[in-house]
């Protein structure tokens, strides 16, 4: 069993190179004419070239490049009214003779749409009627009957995969783009969700005036639940702060630190972080400074705070 995997293994990988050793201008060709397209890609293809097709249509669409598959057999019983004026056509087809690619031709030729045809044979009819012609023949399939499509199917996928691909670089695609079309994902959650998006804010805010004693400030500590308490002037402008870990510290100088004002034993020049940062940067800097809490800032100038940003938030929120 180990042998035939090996087997099956070296046949596709070398269909896949002997697929790169081929790509000529009519891949720059198809490119061109995938980003120049005002419509959509529409991808069509049977049986299992209809299934690679569905994952080239959606590798497409999450590259930033409208895609869609369209099933031939459903198209030539009315959904081919899914095509509009502006389209581009992928037809796949590894014998270049599948009945219902090919009775679907005409109607993209009738209305204009280019046609980049994915064939195994050069002369076949799907390959005459593309505009562009790319070429996903292969030495031989992985099956040893030679009947199931193993190779061609796999050189078929790495072809939509490096057209995507291309598309990407040309359209200047970047991460942040990426993360729009995946939103529910841990990238998305990195890259979209901002610090005011997920920071307390109003009344859940913990803050002390700086003649606040110690002990009272603990009560603030203990509402708002955070282990930190922000203190500030008489405009509201923050000063520092206080932790649990100032606590521990300051008992260290024994009880009656607890009657004395926060403010001669809270921690000067807090870190900060504006509202409109990414929450990733946040969790950036909570880590690198070894701290589980940032004030917010609507502006880098000193002043109020508008929220405080916790580790937990993150954590609820999948950033981390």
């Amino acid at each position: 069993m180990i042998e035939t995997a090996k087997r099956v293994l070296k046949i596709e990988a070398e269909a896949v190179l002997a697929l790169a050793d081929r790509l000529d201008g009519a891949f720059s060709q198809a490119v061109e004419m995938m980003l120049a397209c005002p419509g959509r890609v529409v991808i069509t293809g049977m049986g299992k070239s209809g299934l690679i097709c569905q994952k080239i249509a959606a590798t497409l669409a999450s590259t930033g490049t409208p895609a869609l598959f369209l099933h031939p057999a459903e198209g030539i019983h009315g959904d081919l009214g899914m095509l509009m004026k502006g389209d581009v056509v992928i037809a796949v087809s590894y014998s270049g003779s599948t009945e219902e690619i090919v009775r679907i031709l005409p109607v993209i030729k009738r209305m204009g749409m280019p046609l980049i045809a994915m064939a195994g044979n050069p002369n076949s009819s799907l390959a005459r009627a593309g505009d562009v012609f790319l070429d996903i023949s292969v030495k031989e399939e992985a099956c040893p009957l030679g009947l199931a499509p193993t190779a061609s199917t796999t050189v078929t996928l790495a072809l939509g995969d490096a057209l995507a691909v291309a598309l990407l670089e040309r359209r200047g695609f970047r991460e942040e783009d990426f993360a729009l079309f995946h939103p529910g994902g841990a990238l998305g959650r990195r890259l979209l969700l901002r610090v005011e998006d997920l920071m307390h804010k109003g009344d859940d805010v913990p803050l002390v005036a700086a003649d606040t004693q110690l002990k009272e400030a603990l009560f603030e500590i203990t509402r708002k639940r955070l282990g930190i308490t922000g203190v500030v002037d008489k405009r509201g402008d923050l000063l520092g702060v206080f932790t649990d870990g100032d606590l521990r510290r300051s008992l260290e100088q024994g009880f009656d630190v607890l009657n004395r004002p926060i403010g001669e034993v809270m921690t000067r020049h807090p870190k900060r972080i504006l509202s409109t940062s990414l929450a990733a940067k946040g969790l950036q800097q909570m880590e690198e400074y070894k701290i589980t809490s940032l004030f917010v800032f609507a502006n880098d100038e000193a002043g109020a705070p508008v929220g405080i940003l916790h580790l937990h938030d993150l954590l609820k929120a999948g950033v981390v």
